[in-house]
């Protein structure tokens, strides 16, 4: 592994499909969500803390930062050969300790990719996804405060905003407007915020090369994607209370 980049921030924003075009860069591996992040911390919070005085008693204290660090190697072991550079997609990586996480144990230099949209329109697109798979939705549960996917997510991203302030070279925000109307525009941006050699990606025959099973989710659908890049403008309507909730949400996002 020579590079480990972080693929985060708001559901439904495109992150499947910024990792289909990646996907055709033979250097890059991109997957979907991953289990690094919370398989780095339970590890971490076992040995500094459920079984801390064996570490202690054994003389094992050196080997806490070599166990906590090897995960992502062990995780992504079956990459094929030529490919050095893992993209790693999970929403809890701009959390302020997982940053400390990632500084600590893969790079101290770690780049992370923060996808932003409107909440109004993530919202819409899961009450279509849950009406495909004629699912009942909550709307207000949905939108309730610390819940998955959005609102946690929402308050990581917000979190990811303080922390750049200070931490400048770290975060790289890419909205899904950019990335559906500018594809190629904010490919490069990506490439260059990566540090990597540029790459002549297509825009009009993506194919995802790991494709989630969407069963795990119990939502079909959920990471499908279109072979060509384009913004999803179909719209739901939803309750006015509900819009006016998201409308609130997105202002706070947008004077953060």
């Amino acid at each position: 592994m020579k590079q480990f980049v972080c693929l985060s921030g708001l559901p439904r924003s495109g992150s499947t499909l910024l990792s289909a075009i990646l996907n055709q860069n033979p250097l890059i591996h991109a997957e979907g969500n991953s289990a690094v992040c919370q398989l780095m911390w339970d590890i971490k919070q076992s040995l500094l803390q459920n079984c801390i005085e064996q570490v202690k008693a054994n003389h094992k204290e050196n080997e806490i930062h070599n166990l906590i660090s090897q995960v992502p190697h062990i995780y992504y072991k079956n990459m094929d050969k030529d490919e050095r550079i893992i993209v790693d997609k999970c929403r809890s990586w701009t959390l302020p300790d997982n940053i400390e996480l990632l500084k600590t144990y893969i790079d101290k230099d770690i780049r992370i990719i923060v996808l932003e949209r409107p909440i109004l329109e993530i919202a819409n697109s899961f009450v279509k996804i849950y009406q495909k798979n004629n699912q009942p939705v909550d709307m207000d549960k949905l939108l309730e405060p610390g819940t998955e996917p959005i609102m946690r997510s929402l308050q990581g991203v917000l979190l990811a905003k303080e922390y750049n302030k200070l931490n400048p070279n770290i975060f790289l925000f890419i909205t899904y407007k950019e990335l559906t109307e500018n594809p190629e525009e904010t490919i490069h941006k990506i490439y260059d915020f990566c540090g990597w050699d540029r790459f002549q990606h297509d825009f009009q025959n993506i194919i995802p090369k790991y494709k989630e099973d969407d069963s795990a989710y119990i939502l079909k659908g959920l990471h499908d994607i279109d072979p060509c890049v384009k913004r999803n403008t179909s719209i739901i309507q939803l309750p006015e209370l509900i819009i006016e909730k998201c409308i609130f949400l997105d202002n706070i996002l947008k004077n953060s």
